[in-house]
């Protein structure tokens, strides 16, 4: 009886476990009506850009003798083919262009033709191509773009497109389910979903964004891709994800649909987006900082500095004031400011709280357009290093070991120039346009006259083997 009663129990909880097993099933979403219904609107993008290179033929230069072998190792490495050309004498044929191309994910936004993606998909690129669900493709035009939301806005030349529906990125809610398609490492079409895991993230380099942050799978050629709710509605525009190995880690980030809708007015109406300014550097406010000011809480943007004649100036901001509130806005973090203030217009009239020697005040002010000179710290440095490449003096060790006098090391590519001309971190410059490189500041000179779309010569020293290569900067 005891074993018989054992053996009930036993298949009590198996089939309750089973039960349970099955419930739990049904609760969780099928995806399958919404990717057939929203996959025809998604689309591949593939750009080309031009770059400068060498080719040759095979084979030792006998005018190298013979470590040419080796020469020609580094030149392969360095461009990708061989340098010399060893059944012409050793003569080097003239450079001439090669093609390299991008991949990412973008999506249908109007029947006519105008498609959503990430500006860093197409940044650089001379030709867009785009492919459609169907397989045909188009060449895309640029209508606008907005480095600062990481948004372009694409038309192609069709009708009667098939197209997503965008919903409101406002309504989210962490733990809500959702759902990207795009085309990681080239693999159209996959589909990864996820919850949603918070929203309203700022992160250090996208001030102008409150990302919505996501625990769905996101890999190289998802950029640009759409995140959808359960309704089968684009709640987010798949842009970045946190890794220290380079794939995907579990956190990845999305531009919120009301924020990317914003910009795409913009761009369809001026091709540019104009934000409101107010003219202040600020910094979070942490415990320390609170007690010293006499904060009851750490909470607010601490205003760093004032920028002259700027709108925070002229209404008489200060450096160490601290912004509680702006337009109505409670400003916890001093990474929400600046996306609430690049959403409203110039002209616009606001109240803004700060905090003064240990009182709160409210401050009128009008807000302005942001003048074209007013630049991020990392836009001037790209503007002013016109090589997209940051350098140093070359240590003394290793230009005694170089046995050179002066040039530059590549301490970091930036990209677009320097990336096209095939630079890379550890080169070190010797010559340019002809001018023997004396240092860090003596480069700069130099860069600065070279013209543009005209290549000149740069020599450069790479694992100990000089070599010159022609240099082209574009417009």
């Amino acid at each position: 009886m005891n074993r018989l009663l054992k053996q009930i129990n036993i298949g009590a909880v198996s089939v309750f476990m089973m039960f349970s097993m099955f419930a739990h099933a049904a609760e969780l979403p099928d995806f399958t009506k919404l990717v057939e219904k929203a996959s025809p609107a998604v689309v591949n993008i593939s750009t080309e850009q031009m770059v400068m290179t060498k080719t040759a033929a095979e084979g030792n230069n006998p005018q190298l003798g013979p470590n040419s072998q080796e020469l020609n190792e580094f030149f392969r490495h360095f461009f990708g083919q061989q340098p010399f050309n060893g059944g012409n004498g050793g003569e080097s044929q003239a450079p001439k262009e090669r093609e390299r191309s991008s991949l990412g994910s973008g999506f249908i936004i109007s029947p006519d033709g105008y498609i959503l993606t990430n500006n860093h998909v197409i940044d650089g690129a001379d030709v867009i191509h785009v492919r459609l669900n169907d397989r045909r493709e188009y060449t895309a035009k640029v209508i606008g773009t907005d480095s600062r939301t990481d948004l372009a806005l694409l038309k192609i030349d069709a009708k009667d497109l098939p197209t997503v529906k965008m919903g409101d990125s406002d309504k989210l809610k962490a733990g809500q389910w959702v759902l990207a398609i795009g085309s990681p490492f080239g693999f159209d079409y996959t589909v990864t979903a996820g919850v949603v895991s918070a929203t309203g993230r700022n992160l250090p380099s996208d001030n102008y964004v409150p990302f919505i942050q996501t625990d769905v799978a996101i890999n190289p050629g998802n950029s640009g891709g759409p995140l959808f709710d359960l309704d089968g509605e684009v709640v987010g525009i798949n842009s970045q994800i946190y890794t220290r190995s380079g794939g995907f880690m579990g956190v990845s980030f999305a531009i919120p649909s009301k924020v990317a809708m914003s910009v795409v007015d913009q761009l369809k109406a001026n091709g540019k987006v104009s934000r409101a300014w107010l003219g202040v550097l600020i910094q979070d406010v942490n415990s320390d900082l609170a007690e010293s000011f006499g904060l009851k809480r750490p909470h607010g943007a601490l205003i760093s500095r004032v920028m002259p004649d700027s709108p925070a100036k002229k209404a008489g901001l200060k450096s160490g004031d601290i912004i509680l509130a702006f337009d109505g806005n409670k400003i916890n973090h001093s990474g929400e400011l600046p996306y609430i203030v690049g959403q409203m217009k110039s002209g616009d009239k606001v109240d803004v709280e700060v905090f003064r020697d240990g009182k709160d005040k409210t401050i009128a002010l009008s807000l302005e357009s942001r003048p074209d000179n007013q630049k991020t710290l990392e836009q001037k440095k790209q503007d002013e290093n016109r090589l997209g490449m940051v350098v140093a003096d070359v240590p003394a060790e290793l230009a005694k070991r170089l046995d050179i006098e002066g040039g530059v090391i590549v301490k970091q590519v930036i990209g677009g120039t320097a990336s096209r001309n095939g630079l890379a971190q550890g080169d070190v410059i010797t010559m340019l346009n002809g001018q023997a490189i004396k240092g860090a500041e003596d480069f700069s000179e130099i860069a600065k006259k070279i013209p543009n779309d005209r290549s000149v010569p740069m020599r450069v020293i790479r694992d100990g083997y000089p070599m010159f290569i022609p240099f082209k900067i574009t417009k």
